[in-house]
């Protein structure tokens, strides 16, 4: 069996959670990390669906904090089946609404320009401010939920106690 194949052929037990949900190809092949809150606001951030997948085509190719993607309009737009021009307004739309930044790069020697660095700052700027909502709900109803569920424990062990006759039938 050929190196490569043996790599993606494991024992089911050895497999990761990724590998157990999407299997080893696809997760070998790669694989991008993006917060759910993004998902879930999409529409409160202002991104339709065009956005968002130019985003994530973008996203794909950021692995460090430090190393910028640089992916190129045309191969966003190989990827989502959308022209560049229509990539390259989008870009320009979300922008403008400060949801990415944009810093174009040049190749020396020609002076030309090559493709643009993407910086996500105002993205995670906006979703962050989404995402402590999204925990401070999240804590609300646990803690609502636990209440809940004392108050229960409680009229549960004072219906024992009547029904046992150790505490008096007036309170």
């Amino acid at each position: 069996m050929p190196q490569v194949l043996k790599k993606l052929v494991s024992k089911p037990t050895e497999l990761r959670a990724n590998e157990k949900k999407w299997g080893v190809p696809l997760v070998e092949a790669g694989w991008t990390m993006i917060p759910s809150t993004i998902l879930e606001c999409q529409a409160a951030l202002g991104l339709d669906p065009v956005d968002l997948n130019i985003l994530l085509q973008i996203a794909k190719h950021w692995w460090q904090e430090e190393k910028l993607p640089y992916p190129s309009i045309k191969s966003i737009a190989n990827c989502i089946g959308k022209s560049p021009s229509t990539v390259q307004r989008r870009i320009t739309k979300m922008k403008k609404s400060k949801v990415i930044e944009v810093k174009h790069r040049f190749n020396e020697r020609n002076k030309g320009q090559t493709s643009s660095v993407y910086r996500f700052t105002g993205l995670i700027k906006k979703a962050t401010e989404f995402a402590r909502e999204i925990i401070k709900d999240r804590e609300e109803t646990r803690l609502r939920k636990k209440a809940f569920a004392e108050r229960n424990k409680l009229r549960s062990k004072r219906r024992l106690r009547l029904a046992a006759g150790t505490e008096p039938a007036d309170e």
